[in-house]
């Protein structure tokens, strides 16, 4: 699917990149150039140092930001594809600087259309949020308008040969600045704080969402926004999978924050399918027919009024299940037994 083609991702050097770029990089070996385009050249060296240019000569790095849409067209040429996931995702930072969470995730994805339709690409999926789904702050605002303007573009592009298409999912399992390397690296303080017992969380590992980033390449047809089946956990089982002998003092919910992630509302039911492994909602006007399309893949709408919360999901993690998958994609040397009970 990818062999000889060249691809771009933006924000290349998080942790969805770093997987990204693992992925193709094994499962592509004639990939003809991959493109990294971020602003942090110290990210882009270190990420260099992991995939050498003797090893991996397909490895390109572009420093730029989305907000500067002449030197993303200028990165953009020979490239077939674009993964979308540079974004300003720390609530509080947007909720503090709105003006630069608008720039970056809103002007940003208009600047990756652009690039888009004056360079020749024919496909791109840009990465989205559980906080796009009924925004209570301004980055799931402005992550909502980016998915908007995203699925729109599909009845803009004209003759071209290109599609745009959303992936949707939730906290990522170890990534930066999620709750489970938090907890690992609160617990040798014997307390774990909980902002409200209540909580849920989905649960996704980076290769997951790799995956459906791959997914939505290969079966696309333009304008859908993907969401995958995955497990959900409660906040106090976390809690308990990596500090059983911690305290776990509930210090209150913080601006901005949901008790339980939400994918799918009850309003996006009218057009959401179930595809498998895979939800998909449909835009409201594609330019393909949705019957069709519906028959192709063999899928159903979804009850109307459905909805997709970490809250009411049907299946669940449990404190063993976490503490494997904790070890296996956060921390390979990560034990319960670490504790050291004289601390606490």
């Amino acid at each position: 699917m990818l062999n000889n083609k060249s691809i771009l991702i933006t924000g290349g050097t998080g942790s969805f990149g770093n997987k990204f770029v693992e992925t193709i990089l094994n499962r592509y070996p004639e990939v003809n150039r991959l493109v990294i385009y971020s602003r942090d050249e110290m990210k882009q060296f270190r990420m260099s140092q992991m995939f050498s240019k003797k090893e991996y000569p397909s490895l390109r790095y572009f420093i730029g930001d989305v907000r500067d849409g002449e030197r993303l067209k200028r990165a953009c040429e020979g490239i077939d594809t674009i993964i979308h996931a540079a974004a300003l995702k720390q609530v509080p930072t947007a909720e503090y600087n709105p003006m630069e969470a608008i720039k970056t995730n809103v002007l940003g994805a208009q600047n990756v259309i652009d690039a888009a339709m004056d360079c020749g690409i024919n496909k791109v999926v840009a990465l989205s949020t559980d906080k796009a789904a009924a925004p209570i702050n301004l980055y799931g605002a402005t992550k909502l308008c980016s998915d908007k303007l995203f699925i729109a573009a599909n009845n803009m592009k004209g003759k071209r040969d290109l599609t745009f298409n959303v992936v949707r999912y939730g906290n990522v399992m170890g990534s930066r600045g999620s709750v489970m390397p938090f907890f690992i690296n609160k617990r040798e303080d014997g307390v774990l704080p909980i902002t409200d017992k209540r909580m849920t969380r989905f649960n996704i590992s980076l290769q997951d969402g790799v995956d459906l980033v791959m997914y939505a390449l290969e079966h696309a047809w333009g304008g859908e926004l993907f969401v995958p089946k995955i497990p959900s956990y409660k906040i106090t089982d976390l809690a308990e999978a990596i500090g059983p002998d911690c305290e776990h003092p509930e210090v209150g919910i913080r601006p901005g924050e949901k008790i339980h992630e939400e994918m799918i509302t009850a309003s996006d039911s009218f057009n959401t399918i179930d595809l498998g492994k895979y939800y998909a909602i449909l835009p409201q006007q594609p330019n393909w027919d949705k019957q069709e399309y519906i028959e192709y893949f063999d899928a159903n709408y979804v009850e109307p009024g459905f909805t997709y919360n970490s809250g009411q999901n049907d299946e669940w993690e449990t404190v063993e299940s976490l503490r494997k998958k904790i070890k296996k994609y956060v921390d390979p040397s990560f034990s319960v037994n670490e504790m050291r009970s004289d601390r606490l």
